[in-house]
């Protein structure tokens, strides 16, 4: 199908951009890198009025750090974030998780911004960084404000940006030494999104878990952050036992919508074997 008719700008700094949500309303969409949005016009699922494109917005890209963070812009793309020596070497999680992203060509366009702010529990990043302990900038008329990632996903499609508001950075604290990590992702071919996903951030002391972060992808209305599994190993050996206890947390956190990918018993199924390989992987990378 043909989407109908719509207007285009293309604003070149983010003050523009935000005056053109704001005069234009809830009938304005923002373009990203599309591989959400155009597909969803083409079936005429979503039509808006005019689309905003923010690809010519400069300061929406790059990766930096400063003050004790990394800060990443909302339009890098995913194979900008797998390229980046300053990501490889003090957030690995997420060059490697990008890695797990769709295609090639998907990732060449795709956005980390956009892959957030649709608000898809199909999307990797919202769980990625809950698990990193992530802020997102959002910047609108009265001005800049930061939102936790674990705070700012409200239900499918669903997120705290408001109408008039852009995603304008990716805040996370660098990786400190003997840092665990790892995505486990489960999907029927490549370029897929997940059937379910889990990704784990963990530091380890005296041979116990010190630190846990378990963000889960595609098993609820949203992403979700396993606080009940993170429980079940604070404290404790990365052992069976231990294992055990926290997949049976994730296996209970779990809503998902049955679909083409599976029905709910096995997408729960996934999630906790997934939670349980990321675990795994992750305590073995700490030192």
């Amino acid at each position: 199908m043909i989407p109908p008719t719509f207007a285009y700008h293309a604003p070149r700094s983010v003050g523009e951009a935000i005056s053109l949500l704001s005069t234009l309303g809830d009938d304005a969409k923002l373009l990203a890198g599309g591989h959400s949005l155009l597909p969803m016009m083409k079936l005429r699922f979503a039509q808006p009025g005019a689309l905003i494109d923010i690809n010519r917005i400069p300061e929406l890209r790059g990766i930096s750090e400063a003050g004790g963070l990394i800060r990443i812009g909302a339009m890098t793309t995913e194979n900008e974030l797998i390229a980046s020596a300053l990501l490889q070497s003090k957030l690995p999680l997420l060059p490697e998780a990008a890695l797990l992203i769709a295609d090639p060509q998907v990732r060449n366009r795709g956005t980390i911004g956009g892959d957030i702010a649709h608000g898809d529990p199909g999307n990797d990043h919202p769980a990625i960084c809950m698990a990193l302990d992530a802020s997102f900038v959002l910047q609108g008329p009265k001005g800049e404000r930061q939102v936790k990632a674990v705070d700012f996903f409200h239900g499918t499609y669903m997120t705290a940006l408001a109408e008039d508001e852009i995603l304008t950075a990716i805040l996370v604290a660098p990786f400190a030494a003997g840092t665990g990590y790892a995505y486990q992702k489960l999907k029927r071919k490549t370029g897929d999104w997940a059937t379910a996903g889990a990704a784990v951030v963990l530091t380890m002391a005296g041979g116990v878990v010190k630190q846990v972060r378990i963000g889960l992808t595609n098993v609820a209305p949203t992403a979700l952050r396993a606080l009940e599994a993170e429980a079940a190993l604070l404290g404790k050996p990365i052992n069976d036992a231990a294992l055990d206890a926290a997949a049976a947390a994730v296996r209970a956190a779990c809503d998902p919508a049955e679909d083409l990918r599976g029905d709910v018993e096995y997408k729960t199924a996934m999630a906790s074997e997934m939670a349980k390989r990321a675990i795994r992987a992750a305590a073995a990378r700490c030192k």
